[in-house]
């Protein structure tokens, strides 16, 4: 069960209370413990996992390969689940768990290390040592795209390191990004499906993109790739990107053509399923009910927002304001819920994330501290925002997001000191000197950022 950190803190009202509660179920309805539970089970000799069923007596080996954030927490209750049916496998994380019969590697995120190198290494090799005889159960969760590197042959890790680093500063969206990730590694993009080949690969995914896309979660080891070595280039010249002259040379190279790419929509992909387990919309779901156990109206804006972290916490204002307002498009009191992955275009060399940006934008409106100055409106004093990220960490921070009200901008000096961080993207330091971070520690799973309006 996840446990926001010094709780009490934050109990001014009973909206803060709802808003912390709605949180914390958000995230343990997306848990793996949880969500196996549901949707993966063995009945004698046949291994269901949701609508499908893998006779085991049709395989001499079980293995378990892949990784992310909620890795290590899939394959240990898959090892609850199977039992001495599972010979083992390689997952690798930045959130380890004790396990008994597969091996957890331990690296980092979101800038790639060496032993996320080497734990790619020993993946890769797993699915090229299985063969007809093999059931490769793929677990594939957000983070895997920094966790599993595999760097292509003439790409060093200093070579990616510095390529993500300028990538994750750029604003570019995850798609865009992955599309680079995957055209310079031996992994992404298919490569670990086809590696896997002949085997049975059954992927167990669990969603942190927009829109469930399985060919970005994690960069899409086990899935066809849409896009090539041109897409791309066409990313490091959209953002004018100065990336290392290796990884230039070598998306060059692939897009005239001297290099392979990635498998494609027409790829052979027939011994692969993939199972899409859970997403932004398993976390919401679970908000939504609590919300309505306790008599508020819920009210789902989307589990696709996305953009500048700031310009969406503006946007969810207004709705906020307007249901506070004219009760449209929900009578108060109310819950406004959202899921989804803003990011945040690096200018400053502050501290924080993007749901640290998206509150603090949000924060400057409540009680019209904000909105005085801005437009002449007053924004709502009597609503609660906490914005997370599902997997405990939001951006490069220790802390998973922020809670807010009225009184986290109290008046026109404070606002100018919000806006001042703002600016040097330093809305951790400012939030942080309001009380305003929540920290719930690494939770096991990641399912993308969780935002709960709550409007008395």
């Amino acid at each position: 069960m996840t446990d926001i950190d010094d709780r009490e803190r934050f109990a001014g009202s009973p909206a803060h209370e709802l808003a912390l509660d709605c949180i914390e179920a958000g995230i343990d309805a997306a848990h793996p413990e949880a969500v196996l539970r549901d949707s993966v089970s063995l009945d004698g000799d046949s291994l269901r996992i949701e609508d499908a069923s893998y006779d085991l007596t049709d395989y001499d080996e079980v293995v378990v390969v892949g990784g992310g954030k909620a890795g290590a927490s899939v394959a240990v209750t898959l090892e609850g689940v199977l039992g001495e049916r599972l010979d083992g496998g390689v997952i690798v994380t930045d959130d380890p768990v004790a396990t008994d019969r597969i091996d957890v590697v331990e690296a980092t995120h979101p800038v790639p290390n060496e032993a996320g190198v080497e734990g790619a290494r020993r993946v890769r090799e797993l699915a090229e040592a299985a063969d007809e005889r093999t059931l490769v159960l793929a677990v594939i969760t957000g983070g895997g795209s920094a966790l599993l590197p595999a760097p292509a042959d003439d790409i060093t890790l200093a070579d990616l390191q510095a390529t993500t680093d300028r990538l994750l500063e750029s604003g570019a969206s995850i798609d865009e990004i992955n599309a680079v990730r995957k055209h310079c590694s031996a992994t992404k993009g298919g490569r670990l499906a086809a590696a896997a080949a002949p085997a049975t690969v059954a992927t167990l995914a669990f969603s942190d993109v927009v829109g469930d896309d399985l060919g970005v979660i994690a960069s899409g080891p086990t899935v066809p790739d849409p896009t090539t070595y041109a897409d791309a280039l066409a990313v490091l010249d959209r953002y004018d990107l100065d990336v290392p002259e290796a990884v230039r040379t070598h998306l060059e190279s692939g897009a005239a053509g001297e290099r392979p790419e990635t498998p494609g929509p027409d790829a052979d992909f027939s011994h692969v399923r993939t199972h899409l387990l859970a997403n932004a919309w398993t976390a919401v779901e679970a908000v939504r009910e609590i919300a309505s156990e306790r008599g508020y109206e819920p009210l789902v804006l989307s589990t696709r927002v996305r953009g500048e972290a700031r310009e969406q916490g503006l946007a969810h204002v207004a709705v906020a304001e307007e249901v506070a307002a004219s009760g449209e498009p929900v009578d108060p009191p109310a819950v406004v819920l959202s899921g989804g992955e803003t990011t945040v275009t690096v200018r400053g060399d502050g501290e924080g994330g993007p749901n640290q940006e998206f509150a603090l934008r949000a924060a400057l409106e409540f009680g019209g501290a904000g909105g005085t100055e801005a437009d002449g409106s007053d924004g709502p004093d009597d609503v609660v925002l906490a914005a997370v990220d599902t997997d405990g960490r939001d951006g490069g921070s220790d802390a998973a997001g922020a809670i807010v009200d009225a009184t986290t901008v109290p008046d026109a000096d404070a606002a100018t000191e919000a806006r001042a961080a703002l600016t040097d993207n330093d809305a951790g330091t400012y939030l942080d000197g309001r009380d305003a971070l929540v920290y719930t520690g690494r939770t096991g799973t990641n399912v993308n950022d969780l935002r709960v309006l709550v409007v008395e």
